[in-house]
């Protein structure tokens, strides 16, 4: 597979030099040349397969020759050694046993280590990088901006890796106390380092785009982004939706199927988009944002305005200036008409969001993350008005307990820590604090990467 940068298609490369190289030589994302197709017959193949086994496959339309089929398939059996379960509120999961009656279902991608979607994404990415910098010997330094859970997926995928520093930079204020565990907790000594910032995600996320634009700097230290900029972490982020798809459709022939996505650098809903145009049977899919909304207006409107982001409840979604939207519009030729068509977006606040995550729990027992809870308002406020039986499926993002302090006020009840979560309070953080200068990241990098 081949990919072009979106502002200059001339500029070509193929995955692995697109996968080290995060952007192209004009500063543009990249985007595969083409995508797979499948007839009824390869989907029914792709199916009855693992997750893993389906990852592989459809990992071999995206990569090059440095990867055998083997090499694919020992990098998705060793990153995805966990379940990704469709649940009911009363946790039983989509399969034969589940009720016909039954049309509402979580998608749970929190089964990771570290309880959060972007586990999907990294360890393909950390496994992928690590064998072609493994073949060459060369060396990597990963500056990675977060606003809760990429930085810690991508963390641990790259924690002790050889030939790879990785750089997280956070908001202060701007991540949840356990998410901030996550980032700080990893070893003083270790090739992750997490950077505070003085300021929002989008100051962040600036920050190491500022980094990338500068080609001196960028050479000097062999700079990766592992942001989802890079196409390394959207493309993986489609395998889950073509094969959950096929478990559904399976499940339910005769209904429609529509997921509902919580939304903030679009990195996401790209990848269940390039799951569609493969051929996943998708009918539509619906957005869930916070107040940090551009892409509702643009679907409203066809006007798309970036804007400053603010603070929210569901801070992984606090991004006013999403990365992934000109993708989104290369899938779709910048065709608002059509993108309007198969994606439904909806935002709510905060108070809208407390009251709905605390209303579903005492309701049914079934405890949300802020983020999931906004997807989940979204899935109901589209299905009010469908007169129409359908499959629906709501993204479940991250392990309520990621959001632990934030939650339990919400529902005014305890929420116990899972053993992944617990333990990094008996570790000691570290973490360097910066203003958010790039002379001061320049001098940064300098001595220690």
């Amino acid at each position: 597979m081949d990919y072009y940068s979106l502002t200059d298609p001339s500029l070509t490369a193929r995955f692995g030099d697109a996968l080290l190289s995060s952007l192209a030589p004009d500063g543009g994302l990249y985007m595969p040349k083409s995508l797979p197709s499948f007839s009824d017959a390869q989907l029914a193949e792709l199916g009855a397969m693992s997750f893993a086994q389906c990852a592989a496959k459809l990992a071999r339309h995206f990569t090059d020759d440095r990867f055998s089929d083997d090499d694919l398939l020992a990098i998705c059996e060793d990153a995805y050694d966990f379940t990704l379960p469709m649940r009911t509120f009363d946790g039983r999961e989509l399969d034969a046993a589940v009720p016909e009656d039954d049309d509402e279902f979580f998608l749970e991608l929190f089964h990771g280590p570290t309880l959060a979607f972007k586990d999907f994404a990294a360890r393909f990415m950390g496994r992928t990088a690590s064998h072609l910098l493994t073949k060459s010997g060369e060396e990597r330094t990963i500056l990675v901006a977060t606003s809760g859970d990429t930085g810690g997926a991508i963390g641990y995928a790259f924690l002790d890796q050889p030939g790879v520093k990785v750089y997280i930079f956070y908001p202060e204020g701007g991540v949840s106390k356990v998410q901030e565990q996550q980032l700080t907790t990893m070893g003083a000594r270790s090739n992750v380092k997490a950077v505070r910032i003085a300021g929002s995600f989008d100051e962040a996320q600036a920050l190491v785009k500022d980094a990338f634009a500068d080609k001196a700097l960028s050479k000097k230290h062999n700079l990766m982004s592992a942001n989802s900029i890079n196409v390394g972490r959207v493309i993986p982020q489609s395998f889950y939706y073509f094969w959950t798809s096929l478990q559904a459709k399976a499940a339910y022939p005769d209904r429609p199927l529509v997921y509902s996505i919580p939304s903030g650098n679009l990195g996401n809903l790209t990848g269940g988009l390039v799951a569609k145009r493969m051929g996943a049977p998708i009918d539509r899919f619906v957005v869930g944002h916070n107040v940090n909304d551009p892409l509702v207006d643009y679907l409203t409107t066809g006007e798309y305005e970036p804007r400053p982001s603010v603070p929210t409840l569901s801070n992984a979604m606090d991004i006013g200036r999403p990365n992934n939207f000109p993708r989104i519009l290369s899938l779709y030729d910048n065709d608002h008409k059509t993108i309007a068509a198969e994606i439904y977006g909806a935002s709510f606040d905060d108070q809208i969001t407390a009251r709905h995550l605390r209303r579903v729990y005492n309701e049914t027992g079934y405890l949300m993350c802020p983020h999931t809870t906004v997807g989940h308002l979204a899935m109901e406020k589209f299905s009010a008005g469908v007169d129409q039986d359908f499959t629906k499926i709501t993204v479940a993002t991250a392990h309520p307990a990621k959001f632990q302090t934030e939650v339990e006020q919400v529902i005014r009840d305890d929420i116990p820590l899972p053993d992944a979560l617990a333990v990094l309070y008996d570790k000691e953080p570290s973490v360097h604090v910066m203003s958010g200068d790039l002379d001061e990241l320049a001098a940064y990098l300098d001595k220690h990467a």
